[in-house]
Formats: C-alpha cells, sequence, structure tokens
C-alpha cells in the first residue's frame, strides 16, 4: 500500500492527467511525418520520450516553485509542499527521467539525441521566465510544441518546414490556455512579484489576448491541412476545434471564473484529441 501511495503521489505530482494536451500532438507530428502509421517500435520510443521528458520538466518546476507553491493557497497541498513527496525523491524522479529522456532520444535517431539537451533547456528554463517576464506563457507553449516537432524529427531524421505550422499552432494554443490558467493567480502573483499576463495587462485583456492567440492557432491548423492536403475528415475536425475555441471562451468572463476549470481542462483535453482524431482518419482515409 506504501508503493501504491507513492507512485499515486509521483503521478500526481507530475499530473499525469495533462498528458492529454502534449501526447495526441506529438503522435500527430509522427503521423504527418509518416504519411500513415509510423513503425511501431518509434511509436514506443516516442511515447516514452514524452511522457518521461513531461515528467522530468514537471518534476523540475515542482522543486523550483515549491516555496511558491507553500505560500499559494491554491497550491499549498501539492506533493513537495505537503511534504507527501521528500526534496531528494523529487530530485532523484527528475534525474532519472532525464536519463531514460536521453537513452529514449538515443533509440530514436542520432539528430533527436543530439537536440535532446536543447530540449531539456526549453523544457527546464520555463520554470524561471515566470520570475521576470509575462512571456512565461509563450516559453511554456515552445516547450509543449516540441511534443509534434521531437516526433517529426524521431520520424523524419531530419528538421522540415513542413511541420513549423503545427509547432506555431500549438505554441499559441498552450500560450492561450495558460493565460487562461493564470487567472486564478492574479492577486497572488501581484503580491509575490510574479509575472504573467493576466497580472500585467488585467483579467479583462487578458481573456481577450487568450482569445486572439487561439485564433491564430486555429488559423495555424488551417495552415497545416493546407501544406500536408489533408481531406474532408480534417477539415470536419477543425470545425469542431472552432466550436470548442469558442465554446472554451464562452463560459469564462471577467467577473465569472467559475468555470474555468472545464475551460481549462476540459475543453484543451477535447482539442488536443480532436486534432489527432480527425488528423489520423484524414490520413488513413482517402476518398
Amino acid at each position: 500500500m506504501l508503493l501504491v501511495s507513492k507512485a499515486i503521489a509521483y503521478l500526481r505530482m507530475i499530473k499525469i492527467e495533462h498528458s492529454v494536451f502534449a501526447l495526441p500532438f506529438a503522435f500527430v507530428g509522427a503521423i504527418l511525418a509518416a504519411g500513415g502509421f509510423p513503425e511501431s517500435e518509434k511509436i514506443v520510443w516516442i511515447t516514452v520520450a514524452m511522457v518521461t521528458a513531461r515528467a522530468a520538466a514537471f518534476g523540475f518546476n515542482r522543486i523550483i516553485d515549491r516555496k511558491i507553491d507553500a505560500l499559494n493557497p491554491r497550491t499549498s497541498n501539492r506533493e513537495l509542499p505537503a511534504g507527501k513527496i521528500k526534496l531528494w525523491e523529487a530530485f532523484f524522479f527528475t534525474i532519472l527521467c532525464l536519463i531514460i529522456f536521453i537513452y529514449s532520444a538515443l533509440m530514436l535517431n542520432p539528430l533527436c539525441f543530439k537536440l535532446s539537451p536543447l530540449a531539456i533547456f526549453i523544457l527546464f528554463i520555463y520554470s524561471y521566465t515566470k520570475r521576470f517576464t509575462w512571456a512565461c506563457h509563450f516559453v511554456l507553449g515552445i516547450a509543449l510544441s516540441l511534443a509534434p516537432l521531437g516526433a517529426w524529427i524521431a520520424v523524419r531524421g531530419s528538421f522540415d518546414w513542413e511541420i513549423i505550422p503545427l509547432v506555431v499552432a500549438v505554441i499559441f494554443w498552450l500560450a492561450g490556455f495558460d493565460t487562461l490558467y493564470a487567472l486564478w493567480d492574479v492577486e497572488f502573483d501581484k503580491k509575490h512579484a510574479l509575472y504573467s499576463i493576466p497580472q500585467m495587462f488585467g483579467i479583462k485583456n487578458a481573456i481577450s489576448m487568450a482569445r486572439f492567440f487561439h485564433l491564430i492557432s486555429w488559423i495555424f491548423l488551417v495552415i497545416t491541412g493546407i501544406i500536408f492536403k489533408l481531406n474532408i475528415f480534417y477539415w470536419v475536425g477543425m470545425a469542431i476545434v472552432a466550436g470548442l475555441f469558442i465554446r472554451e471562451h464562452s463560459i469564462i468572463k471577467p467577473n465569472d471564473l467559475s468555470k474555468l476549470n472545464i475551460a481549462f481542462f476540459n475543453m484543451n483535453g477535447y482539442i488536443s484529441l480532436t486534432v489527432f482524431a480527425f488528423t489520423t482518419v484524414a490520413v488513413f482515409v482517402n476518398i
């Protein structure tokens, strides 16, 4: 029972349920790169790389932010400030995940292995950015955009321009919903000199900016479909994604953030899964 409870604590620390944001886009990148279903071995190592890179990034973030988290009522019950995971355990977990990530990159191809230190740097630098810039949301977006980009490189063994619009779409998608997520902590961020778009520009402006970011994201998803000459199934998916974006922003109002969690997790989880599902069908079904 002790091992089970500890394992659950680690899964909660890295918010394993949030994998629904990154993994689908990694698989989209892999499918587009292969023009179909990649080799099963590639899929396995892409998944291992994604899971361990994400876990290491979360572990590092929790270590760096442990004192801030302890002061914030919303985060004070997280595993490190609450003492459910010891600091040395979090360090060990993070290092272990990094080792597995680097090994999985090596197993994918030489370019992935060579780029793995750069990926680690981007994943880790985010934890510091909210201490000096409101652009932290975009840094996190760049970190998550490594999912489709890394998967593309894993399959192709090269960096190609065709994947760039999808990368940009992911950056603005993440920046948009992370801006909304930061609405919870506006007053705390002001008090503790932490930066975010809501803290710098106010709640109303932040919501408007998030809407604009998501419009840009959708436009680049459309460009992706054009570049890869995807069929009607993809465009049906894009219509659904547009509807999900509209729904997400319709339930958030400057004077009512009660449904913010639904907008943040549910809607964006549906968006990533929709892009994955309809891209997959569009690639595999020729009409």
